[in-house]
């Protein structure tokens, strides 16, 4: 998707690359501060950016196997249980 947007081979590898390991990174920070309130809302967030990105970018991948809709939704819905979880558990 990168070189649809003018970047060269090597710059596109590079940005794919990048975005690799920061989504490892995220992960890992997902995982281990999923309680985070902030964290949450950034996962939201992001999933929806990147949902967006395809949706402009290059709509036709949203009708493929494992789309952007069949696995941003899914954990997007999940980041919302999780945060209305942590909003009861404070009140109780």
């Amino acid at each position: 998707m990168t070189a649809s947007l003018g970047f060269s081979n090597e710059i596109s590898d590079l940005i794919t690359q990048s975005a690799g390991v920061g989504e490892v990174i995220f992960g890992i920070v997902f995982f281990a501060f999923y309680r985070s309130k902030s964290v949450l809302i950034l996962n939201i967030l992001g999933l929806i950016g990147l949902l967006l990105f395809v949706v402009i970018l290059q709509p036709q991948l949203l009708i493929e196997a494992f789309n952007p809709v069949t696995t941003n939704i899914p954990i997007i819905g999940l980041s919302l249980v999780l945060l209305n979880n942590l909003k009861q558990s404070s009140q109780a």
